[in-house]
């Protein structure tokens, strides 16, 4: 089975870009972030017409997640345990919640998780204080789901905003002890991850890229980019990983994301021929 993730800024904008990439790369979920719509608003036609079936949370023009698959969906949730809100100029825990998560279990029992983790802005911004405890939840919930089910194939996927390490971050200005994205506080929140049970199961395959450049500044033809987009696997799930890409090319041609597809090819049946699989760049 092949996963993919992919922040793509607005479904309604590139929906015909992104299905014609799901059937040439050949994918078989696709965990989607900022599609930027309602899901009476969302082009569920046009997947439908690929073979996928869709899974939507957007609540407004903003932020939004959502999963299409061709290999059944079901137990879809909307939120985890824990997940905190955000209103600006609001305090305290009855805050509304963002469309920012949702779960569904795709294909061979693997609960696969499109997440698109609060920006921070800056840090003396209460959205920073926000994705930090947003991610510390998030943590939270995953400890929980592996403990009540070792063998659980988990696959947390999705924008995290986060630049792990220094080698993730090719944007001179994005600077550490400066700017969000690459602080120790939100580094530490994403180690707690990988702490948690869950393991980074792309960058040992594809050992340097970036998934994100800015649209401003040449970023993308100086290749000055960020690693953020990310594949975290439960233990079950991360052995079965076979393969693994960064699709650079997407961030080319007419109207892209700012973001690419990051794809993850999973075997959790010993099924050669579909690990021989080509993987499509």
């Amino acid at each position: 089975m092949r996963i993919a993730t992919w922040n793509v800024n607005s479904v309604r904008s590139r929906v015909a870009r992104i299905v014609d990439w799901m059937v040439r790369a050949d994918v078989d979920a696709l965990a989607m972030q900022e599609i930027k719509c309602r899901d009476d608003q969302f082009p569920h036609t046009e997947f439908e017409r690929a073979g996928y079936e869709v899974a939507v949370h957007g609540l407004n023009q903003w932020n939004g997640v959502a999963i299409a698959s061709r290999v059944g969906i079901g137990e879809v949730a909307t939120a985890f345990d824990g997940m905190p809100g955000f209103a600006k100029g609001m305090e305290g825990p009855d805050q509304p919640l963002e469309a920012r998560a949702i779960g569904a279990t795709v294909g061979d029992g693997v609960r696969l998780w499109s997440l698109y983790v609060p920006n921070g802005r800056s840090l003396d911004d209460p959205h920073y204080r926000y994705k930090l405890d947003w991610l510390e939840a998030l943590r939270a919930a995953a400890a929980g789901w592996l403990a009540a089910e070792p063998a659980l194939p988990l696959a947390l996927v999705g924008d995290f905003n986060i630049a792990p390490t220094d080698a993730d971050n090719g944007d001179p200005t994005i600077v550490p002890g400066v700017s969000t994205h690459v602080s120790e506080p939100e580094r530490a929140a994403f180690s707690a991850l990988l702490t948690a049970g869950l393991a980074d199961v792309v960058r040992p395959i594809v050992p340097t890229g970036y998934t994100y450049w800015d649209y401003q500044q040449l970023r993308f033809p100086r290749n000055e980019g960020l690693r953020i987009d990310f594949v975290l696997a439960s233990a079950a799930l991360a052995e079965a990983v076979t393969d693994a890409a960064i699709h650079r090319e997407e961030r080319k041609g007419e109207a892209p994301s700012d973001h690419v597809p990051v794809a993850v090819d999973v075997d959790l049946d010993g099924d050669e021929d579909d690990a021989d699989r080509p993987m499509v760049f």
